[in-house]
């Protein structure tokens, strides 16, 4: 695939899926979800995120989950919803930061492989080998070479994940240009939340219609049938979350595994005498 696109890409378009204008009560006058509705279904949810997780631990089963997307496409904001009720012994995260100059060294898909999960576990990885053929080759982080025997080889070992077992579930999450800017936007608005707004952020955004490009030639080469690219769009954020989760919740056929109320125990009589409370340091009690 060439590096420069011969044609014209219209401000702000993309994959993002345009459906017509919600009329029900669930959504504002802008057309995005209201925030009652969204926390009573994300309330449902996380219980059965839960479940789910119960289910992963009895069944032994190895669960591989891929965030991908553009920067501020809410990838970040659908794990901490996914990870604020569940065990992190169990449903793990996976960012990791850029390579060393010995990783760069190792084959691309090594140093991932350690973070795969074990029996009873959910990986969630947060931006994945597939920084290779988006941010990498946008960017000239790779040479062409590169691009294109991981292109190769993705699938193949994709092929081998599930072959050995794993689950392995791929999300895109698809922002508009208009709303990835109001975003960025926002973020530089806000001191607080300015370090958020990364100078690879800033260049992805000025970079966008490469950056389709890549995302046009990954799925024409990894968007298999024993691991198949869902792409969830995300220009409303609350949609983007309760539809992302639902449907991990849909690839699994889980049944209630929770625990029985168990019986707390009285405190066990001991003979000893704790050393004098005045030898302890405590914080300065503010409250």
């Amino acid at each position: 695939m060439a590096r420069e696109s011969t044609g014209r890409m219209p401000a702000g378009a993309d994959d993002v899926a345009r459906a017509a204008e919600p009329s029900d009560e669930r959504y504002n006058k802008q057309g995005k979800l209201r925030s009652a509705v969204y926390d009573e279904e994300m309330a449902r949810l996380q219980e059965q995120l839960v479940l789910l997780q119960y289910w992963i631990q009895s069944q032994g089963l190895k669960v591989l989950v891929i965030f991908e997307g553009r920067g501020s496409a809410g990838k970040g904001g659908v794990i901490k919803r996914i990870t604020e009720r569940t065990s992190p012994r169990t449903v793990r995260v996976v960012a990791l930061p850029k390579p060393t100059e010995r990783q760069r060294t190792q084959w691309y898909f090594q140093r991932y492989v350690e973070h795969l999960p074990a029996a009873g576990e959910m990986v969630m990885l947060d931006r994945s080998w597939y920084n290779r053929s988006n941010v990498e080759w946008v960017m000239d982080y790779c040479s062409e070479e590169e691009h294109q025997e991981f292109l190769r080889s993705c699938p193949e070992f994709e092929r081998m994940l599930v072959r050995s077992g794993i689950h392995v579930i791929k999300y895109w999450f698809s922002v508009s240009f208009e709303e990835q800017r109001k975003r960025f936007e926002a973020r530089n608005a806000e001191p607080l939340k300015r370090w958020k707004l990364s100078d690879m952020d800033l260049a992805e955004h000025e970079l966008y219609v490469r950056y389709s490009m890549a995302k046009d030639t990954t799925f024409q080469f990894t968007d298999i049938k024993q691991a198949p690219w869902f792409v969830v769009p995300s220009d409303d954020k609350k949609a983007a979350r309760l539809n992302c989760i639902n449907h991990l919740l849909s690839q699994f056929d889980y049944v209630d595994m929770a625990p029985d109320v168990v019986e707390i125990p009285e405190m066990r009589q001991e003979p000893y005498v704790r050393p004098p409370i005045h030898e302890q340091t405590f914080v300065p009690h503010l409250f």
